[in-house]
């Protein structure tokens, strides 16, 4: 019977570098101070010996994972795996690691997933597309768990949130649209059951309505891609269509000018076609869709920031964070005369 591999410690690596425990400890601790003489020699040493940190019997040491938790609907929308990569990139750069859940939107599996990653004492709650009751955000906040939701709002919570100004965008678009001519105006919208959803909708009535204007039609496409294209499908089925639909996300909209094209129109010609979010995709050629463009850059950074904030003084008031994004007007719609931003 042969003897189990030794498990190499902190203490090992101590002994062959020549230096403490608690020097080990501060060179592997994010934002530690140990000198560049002692940090080369933990290293060299922790290499030798293939040494590497226990982070979760650090966590139960420090009370400090530097472990965030995320979780998410859905990744099918390119808009959610491009915000991830950010916010994985932006925290690594702060010393943190996102853990990812996935769960479908709805209260029982949400609070089942978050009840999970509490359980790897996670530091800190980042919710990107659900939504969470007030009960389990209390359960959350009770754990002295900062939360923040990200592209999602809601009321009566009492947890941070970070959006881009979606009344606001809304608004653009039906003003856009309105300029550019168009009289028969729809509006395939995101999930009313989602901040966003409603916010986007209700700045894109309220601007027809102050124009005096009535939809030609305002479907619920559930952010669905195939919801969408059924709801498309709806409006070009009768003798009179739209001249002009605004779609609640890009992953909609691609679904949507699918449909068009192949009832033989053209999208910026015989129809205009507006998004939002801008992923990737919105800028081909294939789509080159005119879409509102959600700053994922800046939504990533306040979204940082806040939960540093949150976890550093536990008693930090919950903060709404909207940032404003510009139309991006591509050839998928037709241009206002003089049209600026």
């Amino acid at each position: 019977m042969t003897d189990e591999p030794h498990k190499v410690t902190s203490v090992d690596v101590a002994r062959l570098a020549g230096v403490s425990q608690s020097a080990v400890s501060r060179v592997f601790t994010s934002g530690a101070s140990a000198s560049k003489k002692t940090k080369d020699k933990v290293l060299k040493a922790a290499t030798t010996l293939g040494y590497r940190p226990n982070v979760l019997a650090r966590a139960m040491i420090t009370g400090r994972s530097r472990i965030i938790g995320l979780v998410v609907a859905y990744l099918e929308n390119q808009f959610y795996p491009l915000a991830l990569e950010r916010l994985s990139n932006a925290l690594q750069a702060k010393g943190y690691h996102i853990l990812i859940f996935t769960a479908p939107n709805s209260a029982e599996d949400v609070e089942a997933v978050i009840q999970d990653l509490m359980a790897y004492q996670i530091d800190a709650l980042i919710a990107a597309s659900v939504s969470i009751t007030s009960e389990l955000a209390e359960q959350v906040r009770k754990a002295g768990i900062p939360v923040v939701l990200f592209n999602r709002g809601q009321d009566g919570v009492g947890v941070s949130s970070v959006t881009s100004a979606n009344l606001a965008g809304g608004r653009k678009v039906a003003r856009f649209l309105l300029e550019g001519g168009h009289e028969r105006i729809g509006h395939i919208a995101g999930w009313q059951g989602s901040s966003t959803g409603r916010d986007r909708q209700s700045g894109f009535l309220a601007e027809m309505n102050a124009a005096g204007r009535t939809p030609f039609s305002v479907m619920d496409g559930m952010y669905s891609r195939d919801e969408a294209m059924a709801c498309a499908e709806k409006m070009l089925a009768g003798p009179v269509i739209p001249d002009a639909i605004f779609v609640g996300n890009d992953h909609m909209a691609f679904g949507v000018m699918d449909v068009v094209r192949a009832h033989g129109l053209v999208p910026g010609h015989s129809i205009s076609v507006v998004g939002y979010d801008d992923v990737p995709l919105a800028e081909w050629g294939g789509y080159h869709l005119t879409t509102i463009r959600q700053p994922v850059n800046r939504m990533v950074e306040s979204t940082v920031n806040l939960m540093l904030r949150m976890i550093e003084d536990a008693d930090a008031m919950p903060e709404h964070i909207e940032v404003e994004g510009p139309l991006i007007v591509r050839s998928s719609a037709r241009i206002p005369e003089g049209w600026t931003k």
